[in-house]
């Protein structure tokens, strides 16, 4: 079949399609759609999408491959808009619509991941996201949402620069997949949930993603190099256990390239990784990142054309082009015969399976989802949520004693660019909150007389003293100074990376001149990404700095009840914090983690220098004693153990053992523990990890004098290892497991007989030729 020039300009409105809404359903009870195999609940989910495909033009089913999909009115399908985003909350998007006032005009707005991720809470990551979809199906059901939310986001955050880290759980792979997994979970309303799921959520970004624009290298053409090592062990854990475990329904693929192949047309990420190896089934899709086909042959040169581009990625794995450049190139590529209508119906049928699997042609009467409204919107208990997500990610980097405040303290000088923030609270992602309480309107309403001045500006505009005089003397007016102050979205935010890792602007020099005014000093430390404390730490005149990231409608409630001890701290750094001249020891492209002669290392895992702040780093408002109440046994063999789990589908995820710690509070304020379990030693290929997180697990509520168990489960995958070719090993040699990052007590064993496989990586036969 061959497209003539009539047909094509049926393809042009496309041009529109990030534009089209997600409203209505289709109707089974009258024509067209009664009597097709697309209604009959008695079928499965991709039986069901074929009956409905086969009806479709090839017109058509290009037009359906865009995330602005038209739908096909005469088959009663009506459009359909793909692209929802649901990062910490429902946030705007171009699928998501608020109402300018009454219902649906806000929704709950979470803490941003990072902040979340510092909880080390994986029953509250599950809440969260429960809550979430419950909001995001209330949205659908007043048709001022879709079913599919573009959310989460990934990718471990190995460079301090990365200015999207903020949207991630950290830079740890082991930590972002069990947070996916509760996270998934929570948003899909089940592990793979039958009959229907809740909404549909999306792993992204596939793979090895982790830089915008740093230096003029920009995302959009950069080649990410990668050794089948670092991809195996680093890149693809959060994200296999998403697919894999989880079960979740999408997936988007990158803009960077991984050796040499854009993602968006790897058919060694999206066919032998994600479907054949981790078993991403025919319900499920592909959606690109926003424009990533245009970038194909645009900026990565991958192909001479936008019709061999489209091609080479639609035939690759991905069904939907967020952006239009399948709708307006995919007639040519059918004309050039280099694709077929299989391919077309292949990637639409992926996209109806998943609508048949989120009840969207049946019934409302049958689905509970279908009954979700406003009433279940910004709920009071969701609104505690919030605030006890926040409360968790806080971490106390620094305190002399300082904290909690006083009594007597009554008089704040608050200062600093986030003491009246508004939505920078939430950081980016974001949709209308109910309501933003600050550090000012917190303060406030903790009943201190509070005296308010900027100081100093926006981190981009921030080298200004005028603000100076009036700081310096409302601090010489107050039992405490506060200072507010940090990262912002104009530094760090999608599309932009940092070049440099210290306190933006002239905010130390404030900081300092105002600890030298003699007052009691705290620093707020916003942000998603770390910055050097190296000064602040090592100035005894500043007498507590705690980290709050953006944390969300709450947040200034959250950091005050920390500072005045109505909470007690107990996050936990998720990422590194480096000295300043990290940046000047490793470019941003280089994706290697291991050290070597032009790299000190990455992560906590592999950095050889002295970090300001460990990962897993946290100050508590009291002290706990910890010992040993079960360890495993001092010696085992490596085939005794895969024999013991032979029935066990996943090696990987076969248990090895649960240790067991009682952590006693031994002083005198109630407070959560956050238990933090690594592996290291002498086992598996060089250079060897510093250490490795293999369990950890939050206790809560732990009062003065009380003793609790904390149950660290480790599975054989997350003491095994990757060799050279991605393939992970359990390998024999001492195994020292130590808890806490000081290192609070230590066990060891001993694995003998040879090193056994526990999970093969496929091997990548993909060419880098154009």
């Amino acid at each position: 079949m061959k497209f003539t020039e009539g047909l094509k300009r049926l393809l042009t409105f496309t041009t529109l399609a990030t534009s089209v809404a997600a409203v209505g359903f289709p109707d089974c009870t009258q024509a067209p759609l009664k009597g097709n195999a697309v209604c009959d609940t008695r079928k499965d989910p991709v039986t069901r999408a074929q009956a409905i495909v086969k009806l479709f033009t090839v017109p058509e089913l290009i037009n359906n491959t865009v995330n602005g999909s038209p739908g096909v009115p005469r088959l009663g399908l009506p459009a359909y808009q793909w692209w929802q985003e649901a990062l910490h909350g429902v946030a705007n998007s171009p699928g998501v619509t608020f109402a300018p006032s009454g219902d649906f005009s806000h929704a709950t707005s979470f803490p941003q991941p990072i902040l979340m991720g510092a909880a080390f809470d994986d029953e509250l990551i599950k809440e969260v996201a429960s809550v979430v979809s419950t909001e995001a199906r209330a949205f659908n059901n007043a048709g001022r949402a879709g079913l599919d939310f573009w959310t989460p986001n990934i990718n471990p955050f190995k460079d301090p620069r990365w200015g999207r880290g903020q949207e991630t759980p950290g830079e740890d792979p082991f930590h972002s997949a069990q947070y996916v997994y509760n996270l998934i979970v929570g948003l899909q309303g089940g592990l793979d949930p039958k009959p229907y799921f809740k909404i549909v959520a999306d792993c992204k970004h596939f793979a090895a993603y982790d830089m915008e624009n740093w230096m003029g290298n920009a995302r959009y053409g950069f080649n990410a190099v990668v050794s089948q090592q670092d991809l195996s062990e680093y890149y693809t854990p959060p994200f296999q256990t998403c697919v894999r475990d989880a079960k979740v329904g999408s997936v988007m693929c990158s803009y960077n390239a991984v050796n040499g192949v854009p993602s968006c047309a790897s058919p060694f990420l999206l066919q032998t990784v994600l479907r054949d190896h981790w078993g991403f089934d025919d319900t499920r899709w592909v959606t690109s990142d926003c424009d990533a086909i245009m970038n194909v042959w645009v900026d990565h040169k991958f192909r001479d054309t936008a019709a061999a581009g489209s091609a080479v990625s639609l035939k690759a794995g991905t069904d939907i082009d967020c952006g239009t450049t399948f709708s307006n190139s995919l007639p040519d590529a059918f004309n050039q015969s280099l694709i077929d209508e299989e391919d077309l119906r292949r990637a639409v049928t992926h996209q109806y399976a998943s609508l048949v699997r989120l009840g969207y042609f049946d019934p409302p009467e049958r689905q509970p989802f279908r009954q979700l409204g406003w009433k279940d919107v910004n709920t009071r208990s969701a609104q505690q949520l919030a605030h006890t997500a926040a409360v968790e990610g806080l971490v106390l980097l620094k305190n002399d004693g300082t904290l909690p405040l006083k009594r007597s303290v009554k008089k704040i000088a608050l200062i600093g660019p986030w003491a009246n923030a508004t939505t920078l609270l939430q950081g980016n992602y974001f949709g209308v909150a109910p309501f933003i309480i600050n550090p000012l309107i917190a303060a406030q309403n903790a009943g201190f007389d509070v005296t308010y001045t900027i100081g100093t500006g926006p981190a981009v505009t921030s080298n200004s003293t005028d603000g100076f005089a009036a700081a310096i003397a409302a601090a010489k007016n107050a039992d405490v100074v506060i200072f507010a102050g940090g990262l912002d979205e104009s530094v760090e935010r999608e599309e932009i990376d940092r070049t440099t890792i210290v306190w933006p602007g002239n905010q130390l020099d404030l900081i300092a001149q105002l600890a030298d005014v003699g007052k009691p000093t705290v620093v707020l430390q916003f942000g998603g990404g770390q910055i050097d404390d190296t000064a602040l730490k090592a100035n005894k005149k500043v007498n507590a700095i705690l980290w709050a990231g953006y944390p969300g409608q709450s947040g200034g409630a959250a950091v005050f009840d920390v500072l005045t001890g109505k909470a007690s701290p107990a996050g936990r750094l998720p990422i590194t914090q480096y000295p300043a001249d990290y940046v000047n020891q490793v470019p941003m492209t280089d994706m290697s983690l291991r050290p070597s002669a032009t790299n000190p290392g990455r992560t906590y895992k592999w950095f050889t220098g002295k970090p300001v702040f460990d990962f897993g780093f946290g100050l508590h408002f009291t002290t706990f004693h910890t010992q040993w109440s079960s360890t495993s046994a001092k010696s085992l063999n490596i085939q005794t153990l895969l024999a013991q789990n032979r029935h066990v589908q996943f090696k990987d995820l076969a248990p090895f053992h649960t240790f067991q710690v009682a952590i006693k509070n031994t002083g005198k304020v109630t407070s959560d523990y956050v238990a933090l379990l690594f592996a290291s030693g002498s086992y598996g290929p060089s250079p060897r990890p510093n250490k490795e997180l293999v369990a950890y697990t939050r206790v809560k509520n732990l009062r003065p004098g009380q003793t609790s168990e904390a149950k660290l489960p480790v599975t054989l995958g997350a003491l095994a290892r990757a060799d050279e070719n991605g393939d992970l090993f359990l390998f024999p040699g001492t195994y020292k497991l130590t808890l806490d990052t000081p290192g609070l007590i230590s066990t060891t064993f001993t694995l003998t007989g040879k090193a056994a496989l526990i999970t093969g990586w496929p091997r990548d036969n993909t060419t880098t030729s154009s």
